[in-house]
């Protein structure tokens, strides 16, 4: 069994993190507006940094929980959100705007209800 109160933490700052990316990208119609100035361009890092916080939360959940906590919630692609996060990592000047964009805006919202799921089932064990 794995100490279910570190879990706990992990999933809540996975949640804050995709709170921020949530509230960063809002005023963002499409990938090109993250290139119009400066301060567009710092948003874009910024959502990156959430992004591989998530992806390194992913890899730890996984190695404090044997891998036994994630695989009980298939709706996400565990695997893909630590891959972004190794690609943002290693990768960084490879950086594509519609990518971070498309997650953004396609996969965030379902992440922040499966973890806030996690979150309350893991205070019920």
């Amino acid at each position: 069994m794995y100490d279910n109160s570190l879990v706990i933490d992990i999933i809540e700052e996975m949640i804050e993190a995709t709170q921020k990316i949530k509230s960063r990208c809002s005023k963002f119609l499409c990938a090109d507006d993250f290139m119009v100035d400066e301060q567009s361009q710092i948003v874009l890092d910024s959502i990156c940094m959430q992004l591989i916080a998530i992806g390194t939360a992913v890899k730890e959940i996984d190695k404090v929980t044997n891998k036994e906590l994630l695989i009980n919630y298939p709706q996400i692609e565990w695997k893909s959100i630590a891959g972004i996060r190794d690609i943002l990592s290693h990768h960084y000047f490879d950086l594509n705007a519609e990518t971070v964009f498309g997650v953004c805006k396609e996969h965030i919202d379902e992440l922040l209800s499966v973890l806030r799921t996690i979150e309350t089932d893991l205070r019920l064990v």
